[in-house]
């Protein structure tokens, strides 16, 4: 493992003994008897970790502590005593320590905070790697639609051509994939930007309810319309009118609606006058509306008033290499919602999500990272505070190997579509195949010295 540590403890055989621990772990060592000197170092080098002696002559390790994590936050601090006591440990771990651990030393204890110190660091580099992505994002014309795969780089290449024209819209997609929000981006970078953005939901309105909601009507329309109302039509002058669900809607109401496509009037239930507006179509469909004509429940002409220009929201099982970004815009969203701290995604985690199959799509997602951020106690969100449906419904992955591919080519394959899955983290990859890190360190060696060796190169793979 390559990382760079500075160790300052006022004891010469103390370094010593720090110094072949770290280094036999393969560890870039800087050693300090003088804890000044150590931190003049830290302004000028870079350092993953700084194990330091809590009591020593020249500077206390609490104020070690506090001078280095003014310098620089993002360097985990482990401090070392004789003198272990629980007021101590909790004081140091207010200041900003990643650990407390008490001598003698033992080279389990060690290493075993070490290991952890640089996995908090990683995890924290990570986060905050994606929240920068996220107020790229955020600062873009995109908005609240991330999302960096392929598949959303095209829809959105769409979407921002057809926001500055005045043709309707029909959005189609699944449940929970956003189309709403691609709505309000087509309204919001619109010409009509100024004007409203009303929304009528078809499905969450009756159907006797849903033209008057629509076109609004006069006092004595119908039992109860004591006086009049403007239709959400009228409310969209100079606006966007949004359409969701627009799949369900009947027969009847479909006639009108495409009167009113057509010739950009309609009259209100109860009156013969005729009311013109001057409002932009979008509309959004979770059904398949081609179906829906075929079978005679949703007219053909309405269908090309609407799809003037069509945009297909992508499943989040087509654009998984946006989970990250999603995840963590979500973790943020979620702690402040709930009065919490933004806890740390660990990098299984994303594997995990990377592997499901999401059927409710970003909604689904979006709801998991909410509870897991309430009944998070740690600090980091990890695997075993998924769901039980996302951990009994992970997609396997599989690998295609011919018939007479030698040994070795089979091992290096293996390790290689396992190193991806593991994102590069050597320890993760060698935990899921079951062996030692040691095995995959010499297999990233030997790719480079011997790339055409036909023997097997480990044992713990083969079995």
């Amino acid at each position: 493992m390559n990382y760079h540590i500075a160790v300052i403890d006022d004891e010469p055989s103390n370094l010593e003994a720090l110094e072949r621990i770290l280094k036999s772990d393969g560890a870039e060592v800087s050693l300090f008897q003088d804890p000044h000197a150590a931190l003049q170092y830290v302004n000028s080098h870079s350092i993953d970790v700084m194990m330091t002696d809590l009591r020593m002559n020249a500077l206390d390790g609490m104020d070690v502590l506090d001078t280095v994590k003014r310098t620089d936050p993002s360097v985990e601090v482990i401090l070392v005593t004789a003198y272990g006591t629980v007021e101590l440990a909790v004081q140091a771990m207010r200041k900003g320590a990643y650990d407390f651990i008490t001598k003698p030393l033992q080279r389990l204890h060690v290493l075993r905070a070490v290991h952890r110190a640089l996995e908090k660091r990683r995890l924290v580099a990570e986060n905050l790697s994606l929240r920068e992505e996220i107020k790229t994002h955020l600062h873009s014309n995109s908005g609240k639609l991330m999302g960096k795969s392929e598949p959303m780089k095209k829809m959105m290449d769409v979407a921002w051509q057809t926001a500055r024209s005045r043709a309707n819209v029909l959005i189609s997609g699944e449940s929970g994939t956003g189309k709403a929000l691609l709505a309000e981006y087509l309204h919001y970078q619109s010409a009509s930007a100024s004007g409203i953005f009303v929304k009528i939901n078809c499905a969450a309105i009756p159907e006797n309810l849903l033209e008057a909601e629509l076109f609004g009507y006069e006092p004595g329309a119908f039992t109860g319309a004591t006086k009049r109302k403007e239709g959400r039509i009228e409310l969209a002058h100079g606006g966007t009118l949004f359409l969701d669900e627009v799949g369900i809607a009947q027969p009847a109401f479909q006639a009108k609606l495409l009167r009113f496509l057509q010739e950009g009037e309609f009259e209100r239930l109860g009156s013969n006058k005729t009311l013109h507006v001057d409002t932009r179509v979008v509309s959004a469909t979770n059904a398949d509306l081609k179906a829906a004509i075929s079978n005679g429940t949703f007219r053909e002409d309405l269908y090309y008033r609407l799809n003037v220009v069509h945009i297909h929201v992508p499943p989040l099982r087509d654009r998984l290499e946006d989970i990250p970004l999603l995840a963590q815009k979500f973790l943020e969203e979620s702690a402040k919602k709930n009065g919490r701290k933004v806890p740390l995604l660990h990098s299984e985690v994303l594997e995990c999500l990377a592997r499901y199959s999401w059927p409710g799509n970003v909604r689904e997602l979006q709801n998991l990272i909410e509870r897991t951020v309430v009944l998070n106690k740690t600090g980091v969100i990890s695997v075993e505070e998924l769901s039980p449906e996302i951990m009994s419904n992970q997609k396997e992955k599989r690998m295609v190997i011919p018939v007479g591919m030698p040994l070795r080519q089979v091992e290096r394959m293996i390790m290689s579509e396992t190193l991806k899955t593991a994102r590069g983290d050597k320890k993760l990859a060698a935990r899921l195949l079951g062996i030692h890190p040691r095995t995959i360190y010499r297999y990233l060696e030997s790719s480079v010295q011997t790339p055409d060796c036909d023997e097997p190169m480990s044992e713990d793979l083969c079995g």
